[in-house]
């Protein structure tokens, strides 16, 4: 089994001391201060950083337009991120007696960010002033348009700028934080009322886990404290989720976070529009927010089987391919919608090890999605045949672009020769943090570990190894899909891998890489090992 090591491991760790010390070194925590920095994070500790230039600027300007009774429109995006932070923006400017409306632009029909169409629905519903959040940074067009047509504009966002800042009443931009981050800062400065402040932090919480933003130093500090009042929240959307998800208020971490909430509020944006997604999260009328929680929860279901159908379609196509010595997988279908090309993409490229360019075609127009791997710069690579795209954005591991649709074949054509020239290994080794003896651990290693919570991007949940271990009892369940077995007489658990008990007999020896946590099924807390892979 192939696993990397942070750091030099000499010895299997035995003791939950060598564990901690070992996951300090892992995450460079070599000093005290530098761990009390971390473990004992505040947003107090921060306070240059929320004090974004161009936020003084803004404030003054939204203050008055608040005072004159202006339309203030605030233009948001679709995902995770762009909902949560227009509804804190939403939320705030209300609380503060604003004639507020929210906009989130449709992911096919108008694409993302601020545009020319977006501003003239804004005019039309009488805006004077338009607020971005999580976007805005690049939109150096769209801005010239609306001076032209006497909207002020204020741009609060976090992504990486062009060469030069759009011509905005201010801007209010920093890469250290989410765009809900952003968001919370401009808000913390508009309103007195330190408490209701506070209460927003659960959409922060929930929008920089979602958009992998590293937690540490503010995030971290943002996240700890927004999983504290997300674990109390009285928000009626957001309970409304925890009851058709079956999450129980209280227990709620990242995982939850990444892997139960976050696709719910992103669905219904990838299918239909995300406006449903925002409404939940700003009603204050719980039967409207189960009615909309139902909906995003079907939705998701829906964009599952939508996804699974495209990637089962891609891997189809990728069956009847030589891909030995090819370096980027390129596919294109009309059958794909631009939804979920992205996670078809990311799929492909986490399973063949290679970066993955997946295109919906269009009549005339198609949208594209990439997905990279180590060692590629996916959106510099694309970036260099801009000639033959409408547009293109993004980050060295995703890539969204546009294009003709007569141009895809000239694009394949080009990428492939381009990635025919780049250099890098396909390395589908997985990094672990300690190789543990499962004949030392207990449930207390679990209590151990949960010091370095909350785990995110920046902070990963620590996957471990064991070698030589013996496995028993090995059945499947989920009907045949997982493996349940004990090793080393711990009760493990290991999803979507029924099929290798099959090959795996009683006692037998194996290598395996998992996660730690409890199981309590039963009423009764258990030691689980959440299995990854085992040879």
């Amino acid at each position: 089994m192939e696993w990397k090591l942070p750091v030099q491991i000499k010895d299997v760790v035995t003791s939950k001391d060598d564990l901690i010390n070992q996951l300090l070194k892992n995450r460079g925590l070599k000093t005290k201060e530098q761990q009390k920095k971390f473990f004992d994070c505040n947003i107090s500790d921060f306070e240059e950083e929320l004090l974004i230039p161009g936020i003084e600027k803004a404030k003054k300007r939204i203050l008055q337009a608040i005072k004159d009774q202006e339309q203030i429109i605030v233009f948001g995006d679709y995902d995770v991120d762009g909902v949560c932070a227009t509804a804190i923006i939403y939320h705030t400017l209300s609380s503060l007696g604003a004639k507020i409306l929210p906009y989130i632009p449709h992911r096919e029909k108008e694409g993302y960010g601020l545009s020319i169409y977006g501003i003239d629905q804004a005019r039309d519903q009488g805006a004077k002033l338009i607020i971005t959040v999580d976007n805005g940074i690049v939109a150096e067009e769209a801005a010239l348009y609306a001076k032209k047509i006497g909207i002020d504009l204020i741009i609060s966002d976090h992504h990486l700028p062009g060469s030069s800042l759009p011509k905005a009443h201010a801007v209010v931009h920093s890469t250290k934080m989410a765009g809900a981050g952003v968001a919370w800062a401009l808000a913390r400065r508009l309103s007195d009322d330190k408490d209701f402040v506070e209460s927003l932090l659960d959409l922060v919480a929930v929008a920089t886990v979602c958009d992998l933003v590293p937690l540490v130093d503010i995030n971290r500090a943002l996240v700890k404290k927004g999983l504290e009042i997300l674990n109390r929240t009285e928000r009626v959307g957001f309970l409304a989720l925890f009851a058709k998800t079956n999450l129980n208020l209280g227990s709620i971490n990242t995982y939850h976070i990444g892997y139960i909430l976050g696709p719910r509020l992103n669905a219904i944006g990838r299918l239909e529009h995300a406006m449903d997604a925002l409404r939940l999260l700003c009603t204050s009328n719980p039967e409207k927010a189960y009615n909309l929680a139902t909906k995003l929860c079907d939705t998701n279901d829906q964009k599952k089987k939508i996804t699974e159908k495209a990637i089962w379609d891609a891997k189809s196509i990728i069956d009847g391919l030589n891909l030995k010595g090819q370096k980027v997988i390129f596919l294109s279908s009309k059958d794909w919608i631009p939804g979920v090309i992205g996670l078809v993409a990311g799929r492909l490229a986490e399973e063949y090890h290679l970066p993955a360019i997946i295109i919906s075609e269009g009549e005339i127009e198609s949208k594209g999605s990439a997905r990279s791997v180590d060692g590629i710069n996916i959106v510099e690579t694309i970036r260099v045949f801009s000639d033959l795209l409408i547009d293109l954005g993004g980050h060295p591991k995703a890539a969204g672009f546009t294009l003709k649709s007569e141009k895809i074949t000239d694009l394949k054509s080009s990428l492939t020769k381009a990635f025919d020239t780049v250099s890098y290994e396909s390395n589908s080794s997985q990094e672990v943090e300690a190789i543990l003896s499962l004949d030392s651990i207990d449930l207390s290693w679990i209590e151990a570990i949960s010091i370095f919570e909350p785990f995110g991007m920046g902070n990963p949940k620590p996957l471990f190894g064991s070698i030589k271990e013996e496995i028993s009892n090995v059945k499947t369940v989920g009907n045949g899909k997982h493996l349940r077995a004990k090793i080393a007489g711990v009760q493990a658990i290991a999803f979507s891998k029924g099929d290798k008990a099959k090959i795996l007999d009683e006692r037998q020896i194996v290598d395996l890489m998992y996660y730690l946590e409890i199981d309590n099924f039963t009423g009764e807390d258990k030691l689980q090992l959440k299995v990854i892979n085992l040879e």
